[in-house]
């Protein structure tokens, strides 16, 4: 039967390197919320119930929560975290793997991380920083708030890439339906190949539209055999292969649309009607200071003043900055039962009537770094609260650098949204442990 944790452990090796310290502190802390372990429990019976009183035990949720973090903190792949499971004496203490017990496969850890839903990991990063302020690390009255942008795992998505996706898929799909039912098959991935790149390698547009209208022409093909196949297949009660193909054609449909209305009408397609990858359909194009465009989701974060990240939300689209700041004291406050009486925003959430709703929800002082058509005088009581205020929101932008360079935040790797909201959490918690037990560490550089 599963556990949700191993009730007493043998005494295992010490290290006394600098992070092992580290990963003691981190593995008190998450000894010190260990009923929110219950939701994990939850979230893995969820995917196999039938397993859950008979077979072999599997992981423990504690085991799952903890891999997790090791795996986002040093930016291990699933192969990489399985080796060094196995390896290292100090990652075993940590993720409290037996010392009899074999170290996890890569397809079972990530099968098991992967169950863990968005929400949990959310409730976990929350449970982690109540307790930061039990520890008096974090006091949850001072607020920061930032937007950044998480990319998704995609190539850049050029329309006659997308085409050449779409018939490579759906030819993929179409073969091995072939070889197990003899429906109706055709391939043209050569020539979709050659015809994506030619238009990547041609100079002027002029050259452009015909390989476009020839790669359009294969792809329409591809789509109408994909169609009859989807009869046949549903005849045969091939359920799995005539979903996936109805899955793929709907995309490539789309593809076709805005390809058709860019390439050959001349047309501008604005960026909520566009699709910009057939893995990742979920994806956002990000316009960030009207120069960079990311595919992604669009990111807004709430720090403290310990840096520890205080609320996460992934956003839908690409809303503007100022729609988003009382919503983030609004979270703040019902995260600690108080409002912010300090809040500072970058000059993009800057607006008379952001700062109105702050003041009257409670908050004191609240400060966007550009005015904005703000008064400066109505956003502080002094001029020496507003510079440091200021200089407090500057530090935001460190943590979201630490958060992308050193946990895995600038890119996500994991399929699908749910997953994507799941990956940014558990970078989230992953970085909120390490920074709470760099708090209560003592300085390995005394003054």
């Amino acid at each position: 039967m599963r556990r949700t944790y191993h009730p007493q452990l043998p005494l295992t090796a010490t290290n006394d390197h600098v992070r092992a310290a580290e990963l003691r502190a981190m593995s008190a802390a998450l000894d010190a919320n260990l009923p929110v372990l219950r939701r994990v429990q939850n979230d893995l019976l969820r995917t196999r119930k039938a397993a859950a009183k008979r077979g072999r035990e599997g992981m423990t949720a504690e085991q799952v929560v903890r891999s997790a973090v090791v795996k986002q903190m040093f930016s291990f792949s699933y192969d990489e975290l399985a080796f060094h499971l196995g390896d290292s004496q100090v990652f075993r203490g940590f993720c409290r793997l037996l010392p009899a017990m074999a170290s996890p496969a890569k397809s079972t850890l990530q099968a098991n991380i992967g169950a863990v839903r968005p929400e949990t990991w959310e409730a976990i990063n929350k449970a982690l920083v109540l307790f930061a302020r039990e520890l008096k690390v974090e006091d949850g009255r001072w607020m920061r708030t930032d937007t950044t942008v998480v990319e998704s795992n995609i190539h850049h998505p050029l329309d006659s890439a997308l085409l050449y996706d779409g018939v490579r898929v759906l030819t993929r799909i179409l073969v091995r339906a072939h070889e197990d039912y003899g429906t109706t098959v055709i391939n043209h991935r050569r020539r979709a190949k050659r015809r994506a790149i030619a238009i990547l390698n041609a100079g002027r547009m002029a050259k452009h539209v015909p390989l476009y209208k020839d790669l359009l022409k294969i792809t329409h093909k591809t789509v109408r055999a994909a169609e009859q196949a989807i009869e046949q297949l549903t005849r045969h009660g091939a359920v799995v292969y005539a979903m996936q193909l109805v899955h793929f054609v709907r995309l490539v449909k789309r593809v076709i649309d805005q390809t058709e209305r860019r390439v050959l009408r001349d047309e501008s397609v604005p960026a909520g009607e566009k699709i910009v990858s057939l893995f990742e359909p979920h994806t956002d194009i990000i316009v960030k200071d009207r120069r960079d465009t990311h595919f992604g989701h669009k990111v807004t974060l709430s720090t403290g003043r310990s840096g520890i990240v205080l609320d996460l939300v992934i956003e839908k689209g690409n809303p503007a900055d100022s729609t988003l700041a009382v919503r983030a004291a609004e979270r703040h406050t019902a995260l600690f039962g108080e409002p912010p009486q300090r809040a500072a925003f970058d000059g993009g959430f800057a607006s008379k009537a952001n700062l109105e709703a702050l003041k009257a929800s409670g908050t004191r002082e609240a400060c966007f770094s550009k005015p904005a058509g703000v008064p400066i005088d109505e956003q502080t009581s002094t001029p020496r609260i507003r510079n440091i205020l200021k200089r407090f929101r500057a530090g935001i932008e460190a943590t979201v650098s630490f958060l992308k360079r050193s946990f895995g935040l600038s890119r996500c790797t994991w399929k699908g949204l749910q997953h994507f909201r799941a990956y940014c959490w558990c970078s989230t918690v992953a970085h909120n442990l390490l920074t709470i037990a760099r708090a209560v560490l003592p300085s390995p550089h005394p003054a």
